[in-house]
């Protein structure tokens, strides 16, 4: 099985998936060199999903690939689905379940500028939430600070604390009570989130939903001993093997450059 993702953020989903499939082999690929994805065109997304995935599925063979990523998934889901001759499994807002949730109807949607602006983004508000108040919000600073917090680095809590205020200081804020984590980034910090919010908040994410629809995909299927995973990189960037410490606590040996 392939995961998929511009950095580490699939780690979130990746969780969910192992716990789901504990003898699956799985590689996941995380495009370093083309990092990150949310503040880039949907054309420039949309070829480089397609061209990598097909490059990755071509060499390594996968029994699925999953897009573990909700910019990739929203703009570049139907493009992969289209060159692929393997299923794909995509990563979208988890809208649905914040509604269900929700007791003040006020939610909001916390992802990438990329994700946040997408027509689907309104299609699931329209479906799932629609007697709800749904505030969205852009934050790439907040993918930078996930992978910083994943290599290790010390990160400020006012910079968390900016990310959430994108939501909380727009007009109904104030009745927010779910945020759907619409950056499979989000959920490594969500404690970080929560630490910083002036009020309990309910984060939502999608990770455990994929990892229901990849198990049904894949079920019936023999799997070898546990092992095996790979973890590649799309390129050599600088700082790659501070990733190391937190690919052994997702099961992952370090990056190998594809």
């Amino acid at each position: 099985m392939l995961l998929f993702d511009s950095g580490i953020g699939g780690l979130s989903v990746l969780r969910e998936v192992t716990r789901a499939l504990p003898q699956a082999p799985l590689v996941y690929a995380a495009d370093t060199a083309g990092f990150p994805y949310g503040v880039k065109s949907e054309m420039e997304v949309a070829t480089r999903v397609s061209a990598w995935l097909g490059r990755l599925a071509e060499r390594l063979r996968p029994s699925l690939v999953v897009i573990a990523c909700n910019t990739a998934s929203v703009i570049a889901l139907a493009h992969v689905r289209a060159v692929l001759d393997v299923g794909v499994v995509g990563t979208v807002p988890a809208i649905k379940p914040a509604a269900e949730a929700s007791v003040s109807r006020v939610i909001g949607v916390l992802g990438t500028p990329s994700t946040v602006r997408q027509p689907y983004v309104d299609a699931l508000s329209a479906r799932f939430a629609a007697d709800c108040t749904v505030l969205r919000h852009g934050s790439s600073a907040l993918v930078a600070l996930a992978e910083a917090h994943l290599r290790g680095e010390a990160t400020a809590d006012a910079d968390y604390r900016a990310a959430l205020e994108g939501l909380l200081m727009q007009p109904g804020g104030d009745a927010m009570d779910v945020v759907v984590l619409a950056c499979t980034h989000f959920p490594l910090v969500a404690e970080r989130l929560a630490a910083v919010a002036p009020r309990p908040l309910r984060f939502v994410d999608g990770a455990a939903g994929i990892a229901r629809r990849t198990a049904h995909l894949l079920a019936g299927r023999h799997w070898p001993a546990p092992g095996g995973h790979r973890a590649i990189a799309t390129g050599a960037v600088p700082g790659l093997e501070r990733y190391a410490p937190a690919l052994k606590a997702f099961g992952l040996p370090p990056f190998e450059v594809f």
